[in-house]
């Protein structure tokens, strides 16, 4: 569940509110284990999702650094070449 936690700081251009919101739910689900919770305990999970998400959004904006900020289509190359590379087949020698 949690592999789709991305880093949100110091990027360009900045996290979305969906982007933080959709962080939140993804952390709520891992520590409850659930994705979609029962009736009967909808409401503490919305409401966990809404704390998470408030406490992300003031982390975020809290937090400084001096380093360059990321840019999000080049960190997306690089976890495509990862990716290609790790699951790439190895070939059959003839």
């Amino acid at each position: 569940m949690c592999r789709n936690i991305r880093t949100l700081f110091n990027f360009e251009p900045p996290a979305t509110e969906a982007e933080i919101h959709d962080a939140a739910l993804q952390f709520v689900r891992k520590l409850s284990g659930f994705s979609k919770p029962s009736q009967a305990n909808a409401a503490v999970f919305e409401q966990a999702v809404e704390e998470v998400t408030l406490a992300a959004r003031a982390l975020i904006a809290g937090m400084v650094t001096t380093a360059q900020p990321r840019y999000r289509e080049v960190e997306a190359a690089k976890a495509r070449e990862r990716s290609a590379a790790r699951f790439a087949r190895p070939h059959k020698a003839g």
